[in-house]
């Protein structure tokens, strides 16, 4: 059995079932009616909660989510009751991950930071650093000066890093990282 939660997931995946639960003690369902809009830039969808009890559930069918498309969203929650009084509850963000099931197209999950270092590492294992420039029938190319490639490769390093310990902390595993102190 899924541990539903009791507030909005920070990430989802299109295509799965998709379940959370708000309690708002100030606009209790089924008195009011709490819904969702999530936007981004090229797409959007609206959500209605049901009432459970005096909570709000959120229920929303793999079939449904199939159709959202994967990004980033800004999202806004309000409620609706009375005699048309409307009022925001709550805003957020929310990832929709691809799903993997509905597709066979390839699908590179790598982040901005690690596509970057993954770059820069294989050019400079790849081309000799003596050649700064070069001309083939007056055609010039010249590459990025070695220095800037590392300072560029130190900096999309710690990006990473973050990446990575921001993972493993939602994980619950730790960093590796000792703390220590005197009694």
């Amino acid at each position: 059995m899924t541990n539903i939660p009791d507030n909005e997931p920070l990430s989802l995946r299109s295509g799965d079932t998709w379940k959370w639960t708000r309690t708002l003690a100030d606009y209790s369902a089924p008195t009011w009616v709490l819904k969702y809009r999530f936007k981004n830039a090229t797409s959007y969808f609206e959500i209605t909660a049901a009432a459970s009890g005096s909570d709000h559930a959120v229920t929303i069918t793999a079939a449904t989510t199939a159709t959202y498309a994967a990004g980033t969203y800004t999202w806004m929650a309000w409620v609706e009751g009375g005699s048309s009084e409307k009022y925001t509850v709550d805003t957020g963000t929310l990832t929709v991950d691809p799903d993997y099931r509905s597709s066979t197209a390839a699908y590179d999950g790598r982040s901005h930071a690690r596509k970057m270092l993954d770059a820069i590492e294989s050019w400079i294992e790849n081309h000799d650093p003596a050649v700064a420039e070069y001309e083939i029938a007056g055609r010039r190319m010249k590459y990025i000066p070695i220095p800037e490639l590392i300072a560029m490769r130190s900096r999309y390093k710690t990006e990473v890093q973050s990446e990575d310990n921001a993972a493993a902390i939602a994980k619950g595993e730790g960093l590796g990282r000792k703390i220590q102190f005197r009694v």
